[in-house]
């Protein structure tokens, strides 16, 4: 089995409703979220996924969030945009993406800070 991951960044702002803290402020995050997918066997020319596709993939998702102000993009406009909650919907759009590819999406990433961030992985 392969495990195949990539990161990119996307520069963005938010706010948490309801915190009663610092963050219920609108502040900034530049970002790092990291994909990794998983591949039992190799293609013809050993690659076990194309890191350009699973790139692509993730910043077709990626580029509606940046520079913007997370609580104004669906579905944040609904939910809190935590770093749990950025994981998720990542990890749900880029499924349906990868729907059909050789693939299996094992884990998603959300880094706010170099020193904090949330992994979600399925059930």
């Amino acid at each position: 089995m392969y495990e195949i991951a990539v990161e990119k960044h996307f520069d963005a702002a938010h706010y948490l409703r309801g915190y009663q803290g610092k963050c219920e402020a609108m502040h900034g995050h530049r970002y790092r979220v990291v994909v990794k997918v998983k591949a039992p066997k190799l293609n013809d020319i050993g690659l076990a996924y194309d890191f350009t596709d699973l790139k692509r993939h993730l910043n077709d998702i990626l580029e509606r969030f940046d520079h913007t102000c997370l609580n104004d993009v669906p579905p944040f406009d609904k939910i809190n945009p935590s770093a749990e909650n950025i994981a998720t919907t990542i990890y749900g759009e880029l499924r349906g993406k990868l729907a059909g590819e050789p693939v299996i999406l094992t884990c998603v990433e959300a880094w706010e800070a170099p020193e904090q961030g949330v992994a979600y992985y399925p059930d």
